[in-house]
C-alpha cells in the first residue's frame, strides 16, 4: 500500500473511533500497576511514539487489555509464550493492533548534468503487534484482576517530580487554566477546585505542554489551534499514562475540540499523524527532565 492509502486507512480507524462516542481513543483508563502505562515494546522495553501511541491504545481499549507490553507474533513466540487463538467472535485480522513503522530511504541517481544525488524519502508500511494480555505464559507482563476502585489512592509523586522538575513558573487562582506564552507563565485554578483530584494533574500536563512549545522550537499559532490543542491532548495523555496520573473518559469537555479535529482529520489525513509526532517530541521533552536516559527510539512519523 502507498503511504497515502496507508494514512487514509489510520485516519479513518481513529475517525470511526472517536464517532462511535465511547471514549478518547488514546486515553488509557488507569491501572495501579508496574505494568500499566504507556504502550511499551517488550523487545527494547522502550515506550511507543507518534501515531503508534493512539493506535495501540485504541486497539487495547476495545478489547478491554490493561498491560502496556506488546510484542510481534514472533517476538512472543521466539520468548516461548503462545498468541491466543483468535476469539470466534473477532473478525480475522483484528486481533493483533496494526502499528506503523516510517523508515527513511535512500536512492542514488544521476542528475541532469551527470552528477550523483541522493534522493532521501520515507517508506509507511505496517505491522501488527499483540498485546500481553491476548499471549499464553506472559503473565508477568500483564496488570492482573485488580481493578482500582474508590478506595484506591493514585500515587502523583512521579507527576509533582516532574512538575517541580520543569522549573515552570505556576500560579494559582481564578476560573480559567492557561499558558501565557507572553508572561511564560501557567495559570490555574487553585488545587481544590479539582474533582477528583487527578483532573487538577491531567490539566496541568496539558498546559505543561503548550509551556514547552517555545522551548522545543514548535508553536501552535503556526500551525492552527486545532492542532495546537491536538498536541497538547496527546502529550498530555502520554504523561498521564507514564506517570500514573487517571485520566477523564468523558468526551464532555472536549466537545469543541472534538469537532474540529474531526474536520481536521477528514480534510488531512496526514494531521493525526503530525500532531502525534509532536506530542511526543513535547512528552519525550517533559519527560526529559526527570529521566536520564533518552527517550525511546521507536520510529517517528514525521509526514
Amino acid at each position: 500500500m502507498s503511504n497515502a492509502v496507508i494514512r487514509a486507512e489510520i485516519t479513518n480507524r481513529i475517525l470511526k473511533s472517536i464517532e462511535s462516542g465511547k471514549s478518547i481513543p488514546w486515553r488509557k483508563p488507569w491501572r495501579s500497576s508496574p505494568n500499566a502505562g504507556r504502550p511499551t515494546s517488550v523487545s527494547s522495553g522502550n515506550a511507543y511514539r507518534g501515531i503508534n501511541v493512539a493506535l495501540l491504545q485504541m486497539h487495547a481499549n476495545a478489547f478491554g487489555f490493561s498491560s502496556k507490553f506488546w510484542a510481534t507474533f514472533k517476538q512472543w513466540q521466539q520468548m516461548g509464550m503462545a498468541v491466543k487463538k483468535r476469539p470466534d467472535d473477532v473478525e480475522p485480522g483484528s486481533w493483533g493492533a496494526t502499528a506503523v513503522l516510517y523508515k527513511p530511504i535512500t536512492k542514488t541517481r544521476k542528475d541532469d548534468d551527470g552528477e550523483q544525488v541522493e534522493d532521501r524519502f520515507f517508506l509507511l508500511r505496517t505491522f501488527t503487534l499483540f498485546n500481553a494480555d491476548a499471549v499464553i505464559g506472559a503473565e508477568r507482563f500483564q496488570v492482573g484482576d485488580v481493578e482500582p476502585d474508590a478506595t484506591t489512592v493514585p500515587d502523583f509523586g512521579p507527576a509533582e517530580e516532574l512538575i517541580v522538575a520543569t522549573g515552570a513558573d505556576i500560579r494559582h487562582g481564578g476560573e480559567r487554566a492557561f499558558y501565557d506564552r507572553l508572561g511564560d507563565y501557567i495559570q490555574m485554578p487553585n488545587r481544590q477546585r479539582f474533582d477528583p483530584p487527578g483532573a487538577y494533574y491531567e490539566t496541568l500536563l496539558h498546559e505543561l505542554a503548550h509551556f514547552s512549545e517555545p522551548r522545543i522550537g514548535w508553536s501552535h499559532e503556526k500551525e492552527g489551534y486545532a492542532m495546537g490543542e491536538l498536541v497538547a491532548e496527546l502529550a498530555a495523555s502520554m504523561l498521564s499514562a507514564e506517570l500514573g496520573v487517571p485520566q477523564g473518559e468523558s468526551l464532555e469537555n472536549h466537545a469543541a475540540y472534538l469537532q474540529s479535529w474531526l474536520h481536521s482529520m477528514r480534510s488531512d489525513s496526514s494531521f493525526i499523524f503530525k500532531a502525534s509526532t509532536q506530542a511526543s517530541k513535547v512528552a519525550d521533552f517533559l519527560l526529559s527532565h526527570v529521566k536520564q536516559e533518552a527517550a525511546s527510539p521507536e520510529p517517528a512519523i514525521v509526514v
